[in-house]
């Protein structure tokens, strides 16, 4: 694995921190074109280094309130591909969010699942309504037979 050098790593945290800031102030397509900046300074094998978990989920929520869920499944992926991604409850929960969008609904229980377990109902706190209702009905046992 390629070390980031600490001048590219300080470059990549500023990156991100104004990404963070126009996202909070809803200025995500100007927040997305930081991310993606701040991606590109990631060496190669970049699935190697747990900067792509953090940069791939600020790109996924990005693309997520954009609207390109496409665009911010794939993102996600690569952020649960990346070292801590798997089980991280809010990657979880935005690929669960993204996959309910594009209609692949077993997939997105799995994922909103994941991310319940990991971190509870009041993840889905600030979040449309409508991925804790379409989640509620699997999380309840089946009845005996």
């Amino acid at each position: 694995m390629a070390e980031i050098p600490d001048d590219v790593y300080e470059r990549l945290e500023a990156l991100c921190a104004g990404g963070d800031e126009l996202a909070q102030a809803g200025a995500h397509q100007a927040a997305l074109s930081l991310f993606l900046e701040a991606l590109r300074l990631i060496p190669e094998p970049m699935l190697d280094d747990e900067a792509t978990t953090w940069v791939c989920a600020a790109l996924g929520d990005t693309y997520f309130h954009l609207g390109d869920d496409e665009r911010a499944r794939a993102a996600l992926l690569d952020a649960v591909q990346a070292p801590a991604g798997l089980g991280n409850p809010f990657i979880h929960l935005r690929l669960g969010q993204c996959q309910f969008e594009l209609g692949n609904t077993r997939r997105a229980g799995d994922e909103l699942a994941r991310a319940y377990m990991g971190a509870g109902e009041e993840l889905f706190a600030d979040e449309d309504a409508k991925y804790l209702r379409f989640l509620k009905p699997l999380l309840r046992p089946p009845p005996d037979a």
